[in-house]
């Protein structure tokens, strides 16, 4: 019997391309997209969608049922810059939605369970550089605390239940089909933007802020991955470090002037700074990549190329 597969919050930057590959994969009817609001006018021409709202239980078991899925990707979140607007809100959708689905995958009502976490659940005692998988982990912001917090329930629903969730740490994702939303990392994609309409951008990070950062495509190729090998392959059952490359405003600036010599960078930092100063700067991801053999294809340079050329076609 083939997976069915329901995504939940499918209209999210990075849930909207995962969409979209799941159906290449597995077939559109086969994968069910979900969120809060209806999805694009693509996204519901080629496959089932749901309105559901992500700490609604009962209506994620009925269409669980409705379609008997055995795969949940939950993408679903509120992100770091909007969480520390709204921190009970933020901590009442990334918890609660989580509770539901390892409580669905206890119940055996799916077999299989993707959650992500994020480099936001280490904080500023942990190493900055080549962060270990395992190491000090106080995080200071509120979707960091739940990242961490929903690391061990996970973990906790795996040792006493047999629950099969598997898990990533994303870095700052970067696209160029889906704006950005709500994240500390969102500059990386914005000045992609900024930078075809006007040949300036104001960046709220000052220059030389390192973060980890990933191209949408590997993030999605890695996510798909991870649920696709063999459970005995996966002995993380927190999550996962992920890394691909780690740069500067200053140094995506200079990417993008090689493309467009015209371009102007300037900088006025705001309250996403203190988070940004929390966060790794590079990642060690050695267990990924040994034990699902996990590895990046795209680099600044190579990403930059193909946002440029991507968001040119597309205006």
């Amino acid at each position: 019997m083939s997976d069915t597969i329901l995504i939940i919050g499918a209209c999210g930057q990075i849930g909207t391309e995962l969409t979209q590959k799941l159906r290449e994969i597995y077939g559109d009817s086969n994968v069910i997209a979900s969120d809060i609001r209806e999805g694009t006018a693509e996204m519901l021409k080629t496959g089932p969608f749901e309105i559901l709202d992500a700490t609604d239980a009962e209506e994620m078991l009925r269409i669980v049922k409705k379609y008997q899925v055995t795969q949940v990707y939950l993408m679903a979140a509120m992100l770091s810059a909007t969480a520390e607007k709204y921190p009970r809100k933020a901590w009442d959708l990334n918890m609660s939605s989580l509770l539901a689905v390892l409580d669905l995958a206890k119940d055996k009502h799916i077999k299989q369970f993707y959650w992500p976490s994020s480099i936001a659940s280490f904080g500023p005692t942990s190493p900055k550089i080549n962060t270990p998988q395992q190491t000090i982990m106080e995080p200071s912001t509120v979707y960091g605390i739940s990242k961490l917090s929903g690391e061990q329930w996970c973990n906790y629903y795996h040792e006493k239940y047999g629950v099969d969730v598997r898990s990533i740490r994303y870095p700052g994702i970067i696209s160029w089909k889906t704006k950005p939303g709500g994240g500390t990392t969102d500059y990386a994609v914005d000045i992609y933007f900024k930078a075809l309409e006007n040949a300036s951008y104001e960046c709220f990070l000052s220059e030389g802020t390192r973060l980890p950062m990933m191209y949408m495509q590997d993030a999605i190729a890695a996510t798909i991955q991870i649920m696709q090998v063999d459970a005995s392959q996966i002995n993380i059952r927190t999550s996962y470090n992920l890394a691909a490359m780690s740069f500067t405003p200053q140094e995506i600036a200079g990417a993008i002037k090689s493309y467009i010599p015209a371009f102007k960078m300037s900088y006025k930092t705001d309250f996403r700074q203190e988070i940004a100063d929390s966060w790794p700067q590079v990642i060690d991801d050695a267990k990924a990549r040994k034990d699902w053999n996990w590895n990046h294809s795209f680099d600044l340079k190579l990403m930059t190329e193909d946002m440029l050329k991507n968001l040119k076609e597309k205006s």
